[in-house]
């Protein structure tokens, strides 16, 4: 790992080279460390702004490699694998020079920092799982069928919803940052509670998302599936899973799973949220986060 000679928790951006891969990430706010992992993967790192959880804890955004300005693998866009990606967070911590830190992720992003809570706990003060799930696969397909299905009953009279559909539908086809961007933006108001409603507010963060195609396959082309139930029993760090009533892709169901497989985890739901409750109800969502990661602080602090 190369580090720079600037603080590496001074505000703005930052590089740590890892493995001879260049990581971006970014430092806003004060207090104690939590690390912010978005999903996709490949979704870019600025939706994930928290400016309410940045008043009282020290905020931390990578951009995982393979999107943003971080470097790609030279098998890209293929081996972006949970270990790679603990990997590279756990060298991210190190170069941080924080005992702890908390490690916030987001949809895929959850994925990430269980596997590294589960595999690498020795430096992990809690974990929020955020919008994530205990596995991925057919049976967490048909459930986000399901509820895609049912937010499109309930929208059956809006001419936005076949945008939304067709681009559901093209997922399998996506080959390059262009249709991954464009695929990102157009199911945007399925992963909210009321983004029609709220669309004036919303539209300008539609506008903005970007994503790096990242393929979901191994090194080898292999589908990357994940299934944590059996060892989340195992998980030795306190644990907080947030999830929004109305999401439509890591649902209630999974988070309830997660909140039962996980001993002495703590479960808020936010009941006027989707997929993205740091944007839908940001004070809710800061208060819940800010005051866990505080009273789980020990050597971060």
């Amino acid at each position: 790992m190369t580090t720079s000679a600037t603080d590496p928790l001074a505000a703005g951006s930052h590089t740590v080279e890892i493995d001879g891969v260049v990581q971006r990430y970014h430092v806003h706010g004060t207090g104690p460390v939590c690390v912010a992992h978005s999903g996709g993967p490949g979704i870019h790192w600025e939706y994930m702004r928290m400016p309410a959880l940045e008043r009282s804890l020290t905020m931390v955004y990578p951009e995982p490699v393979g999107s943003g300005a971080s470097d790609r693998l030279s098998s890209h866009p293929n081996g972006y694998t949970r270990p790679l990606y603990s990997r590279f967070l756990g060298e991210l911590i190190e170069h941080l020079g924080v005992p702890e830190a908390h490690l916030l992720g987001h949809s895929h992003g959850g994925f990430v920092v269980q596997y590294h809570a589960l595999h690498h706990p020795e430096r992990v003060a809690g974990v929020i799982l955020y919008e994530s799930a205990p596995l991925t696969g057919p049976e967490h397909g048909a459930e986000a069928m399901r509820l895609v299905e049912l937010f499109a009953a309930r929208n059956a009279g809006r001419p936005e919803l076949a945008e939304v559909l067709a681009a559901f539908q093209a997922i399998p086809t996506i080959s390059d940052d262009a249709q991954m961007t464009s695929v990102a933006r157009g199911l945007l108001p399925a992963y909210f509670a009321d983004y029609w409603g709220r669309e004036e507010e919303f539209a300008p963060f539609r506008a903005s998302v970007r994503a790096s195609h990242i393929s979901g396959l191994d090194e080898n082309l292999v589908p990357h599936l994940i299934d944590d139930r059996a060892a989340l029993g195992s998980l030795t760090v306190p644990a907080l899973v947030v999830v929004g009533r109305h999401d439509v892709i890591c649902g209630v169901r999974w988070a309830e799973e997660l909140h039962r497989l996980i001993p002495e985890s703590e479960l808020l739901i936010l009941q006027d949220s989707g997929h993205f409750g740091h944007l839908e109800e940001p004070a809710a969502f800061a208060r819940a986060v800010t005051r866990f990661v505080t009273a789980t602080a020990h050597s971060a602090a």
